[in-house]
Order: C-alpha cells, then sequence, then structure tokens
C-alpha cells in the first residue's frame, strides 16, 4: 500500500510539471537560438568575403584533410617565410600558445598570456588552425560555431557562436615524429 501511495504521488508530481511546461520552455535549443545562429553565420560569410586592397583575400579558408565539411578563417599577422622552418603540431603534440577570445560582435570571452595544452582537448577549431601554423606564428582565426563549442556553447559562450581568435603558437612542447 506504501508503494502504491508512493507512486500514485510521484505520477501526481510528474503531471504537475509536465503541464506546467510553456511553449517558450518547449522550443529546442535550435529554434531558442534561431536569430544567434544566423546572425553568427552571416557574420562567418562576411569575414570569409573579406578582402585586402589588393583585392586577394584577407582570410585563408583552412580544411583539414581529415574532414572536407569544416574550416576555420586565418589571417597571419607575421611574415610565413620568417617561420618556415619552425616546428608545426601534429594533433598528438601538446602546445604553449597565447590568446584573445572574442564573440562575433568583439565581446571578450577568454584570453591567456601562456596556455599550456595537448591538442586533443581544445575545441577543434583551435586543432584546426595550431596545426597549420608554426612556431612564432601570430594570426586571427575566425571558428564557426560547428568546430567551436556547437549547440551546447560553454560558460559564457552561447550555443552557435561564431568565435574570434588572436592567437600566437609559442612552443610545440611535446612533438611526435610524423611517420
Amino acid at each position: 500500500m506504501k508503494k502504491l501511495f508512493q507512486l500514485l504521488l510521484l505520477a501526481a508530481a510528474g503531471s504537475v510539471i509536465w503541464t506546467s511546461c510553456g511553449d517558450d520552455e518547449a522550443k529546442s535549443t535550435w529554434e531558442a537560438y534561431a536569430e544567434w545562429r544566423q546572425t553568427n553565420e552571416t557574420w562567418v560569410a562576411e569575414q570569409e568575403a573579406l578582402r585586402n586592397a589588393d583585392g586577394t583575400p584577407y582570410y585563408q579558408k583552412v580544411v583539414p584533410s581529415w574532414n572536407k565539411d569544416i574550416y576555420v578563417l586565418m589571417h597571419w599577422f607575421n611574415d610565413r617565410a620568417e617561420t618556415a622552418g619552425n616546428l608545426s603540431p601534429m594533433i598528438t603534440s601538446t602546445v604553449t600558445a597565447a590568446y584573445h577570445g572574442r564573440m562575433y560582435n568583439d565581446e571578450p570571452f577568454d584570453s591567456s598570456a601562456m596556455f599550456t595544452t595537448q591538442l586533443t582537448g581544445v575545441i577543434e577549431g583551435w586543432q584546426i588552425a595550431l596545426m597549420n601554423m608554426r612556431v612564432g606564428d601570430s594570426c586571427k582565426v575566425v571558428i564557426p560555431y560547428i568546430v567551436g563549442y556547437g549547440a551546447t556553447g560553454s560558460g559564457a559562450i552561447p550555443p552557435y557562436s561564431a568565435l574570434q581568435f588572436n592567437m600566437g603558437l609559442k612552443d610545440v612542447d611535446a612533438y611526435e615524429v610524423r611517420p
């Protein structure tokens, strides 16, 4: 009898919770962030279309070999000829980098003068960018949400957020030789 009472009480509580959910609470993340997502996607497309004074693209679109459907946009601040012989990390490497992270609207969300991490421990956009940098490179990186924090976001970063980073690769601390 006691179990029956507990089950009835649980069922009643569940029905109160179920019926109290309004339309706003029932919206999917996709629907709830539709305007934000579209604004971020439009901004990434605008960045991809940017041109230098001579008509060349401002950003290089970097597509990784492991997935031709994803990319980041990169603009190097340094002369890459000066870093041509320097180490470039692999996915199994540990790196030290510096960065300033901002949302599409230039709102800052994070920065670090020195940050050491394994590439496997960062978002996919960072993996793509860092594996295309050499020690001593500094660049601006635009990361579409699909290779950032995706549909979930993280901390102060809402779902579907395009990110921009000014990054510098300081060192490749642990490096494996390419086979």
